[in-house]
């Protein structure tokens, strides 16, 4: 798999994340997929997903930064969302807040197989810690 291949995949991942294109994501990751190390298949992947979802409505994924080598993507994503309730264990409760996510993904068969997420935390508390 050549690089642009591998970064169309990727940008048709995200563009069926921001759809909430559930029926076709099995097209993006594998049934063996693990997050973090946990093996939770697609169907927790799914699950996991639909979760972020209800708890942000308005959540968009936004690349702010893509590299790919294959069978690896390394991407920046940029959030700016208003979570309903709690996000990542603290108490937004609808307050507007932006921050990124530092993720890896591992592709077998042209799909995810293997995905490793850090999310800035830091981010969304000293923005709850500005608004008080």
């Amino acid at each position: 798999m050549t690089t642009p291949d591998l970064s169309d995949i990727y940008r048709g991942y995200i563009a069926c994340l921001n759809k909430q294109d559930w029926a076709n994501l099995g097209q993006f990751v594998h049934e063996e997929a693990h997050y973090n190390g946990e093996r939770i298949g697609l169907a927790g992947y799914r699950e996991m997903l639909e979760g972020d979802f209800r708890a942000i409505p308005d959540l968009y994924f936004d690349i702010k930064m893509l590299i790919a080598q294959p069978p690896r993507i390394a991407s920046r994503l940029q959030f700016d969302c208003t979570p309903k309730g709690m996000l990542f264990g603290l108490p937004v409760n609808g307050k507007k807040v932006s921050f990124a996510e530092n993720v890896f993904y591992e592709f077998r068969e042209n799909r995810i197989e293997n995905v490793w997420s850090i999310i800035d935390k830091a981010a969304i508390e000293a923005q709850l810690s500005d608004s008080q």
